[in-house]
């Protein structure tokens, strides 16, 4: 015989409901982040899910005489943070002008870009430029694995010192910037030079 008891049927779909809410509240519970030192004066905080590249990773990715800083990827190696130097000349009373000649830059780098927000921002008492964008670049079609475009989501950030310029890059798949874009602000705003 069927029991068709409200309250047991009740407390029963109570439960499941509330596995539910727990099962919810765990998938979107905020990353756990961590402080991590990129180089002598330098220190971010990351999300635990960011780790260290691999030598081979930052071979194929930073093709590159100099090497990054700092170089951290996600377990799918398709988000990245990283921290690398540039030889410039321009100085901190220069940031207005070097802010246009890095938006140039970035510009040449893509097909298209699309600025979502940029300027000139203070973290821990440090002047830096900043671009937010999405970007894509053309697929290629003499190769057949390479034929579609791709899109990208990017948080760059800009730190004018004496004869080096510190570039802060976060990007991941276009399609993953509401995953992304409040760990990015928040790992830009952790930044701390000394």
């Amino acid at each position: 015989m069927w029991n068709f008891d409200p309250m047991v049927i009740g407390n029963d779909f109570m439960k499941k409901i509330g596995v539910l809410f727990l099962l919810a509240l765990f998938a979107f519970a905020p990353t756990k982040q961590v402080k991590t030192k990129i180089g002598d004066g330098i220190t971010v905080t990351l999300p635990t899910t960011l780790t260290p590249m691999t030598e081979e990773d930052i071979v194929v990715r930073y093709p590159s005489v100099r090497a990054p800083l700092g170089a951290f990827t996600n377990q799918n190696r398709d988000t990245d943070f990283s921290v690398n130097i540039s030889a410039t000349q321009w100085v901190q009373a220069d940031i207005e002008i070097a802010a246009k000649f890095f938006k140039s830059g970035i510009y040449n780098l893509y097909d298209r870009v699309d600025i979502i927000s940029s300027g000139i921002q203070t973290i821990n008492k440090k002047k830096f430029i900043f671009y937010e964008f999405e970007s894509r670049v053309n697929g290629n079609k003499m190769k057949e694995s390479e034929r579609q475009p791709v899109f990208r989501y990017s948080y760059v950030q800009y730190y004018i010192e004496k004869g080096r310029t510190l570039v802060f890059t976060f990007n991941c798949p276009k399609d993953q910037r509401a995953l992304w874009q409040n760990s990015a602000h928040a790992i830009m705003k952790s930044i701390k030079l000394k």
